[in-house]
């Protein structure tokens, strides 16, 4: 489908260098953006949120660090504890 859109002139030169580096249409690295814009990339220049990870482990903190102190963890880090 044909559209016409007014684009900022530093975002379409930047554009435009893009598909010469790539080696792509302009149409092509416009339709790249806009998927992955709605599937729930990058806007406004904020990168966008990612699941973390849950450890669920048993048993609790190791006896005798203190999870407050760099140095106790670090050293509990060293020995293996």
């Amino acid at each position: 489908m044909k559209t016409t859109l007014d684009i900022d002139d530093e975002l379409l030169v930047r554009a435009k260098a893009a598909s010469a580096r790539e080696r792509k249409s302009l149409t092509a690295i416009i339709e790249e953006g806009l998927r992955l814009r709605l599937r729930g990339g990058r806007s406004n220049g904020r990168s966008s949120s990612r699941r973390l990870a849950i450890h669920r482990g048993k048993g609790g903190l190791v006896a005798g660090v203190d999870p407050l102190s760099n140095r106790s963890l670090l050293d509990a880090a060293d020995d293996g504890t």
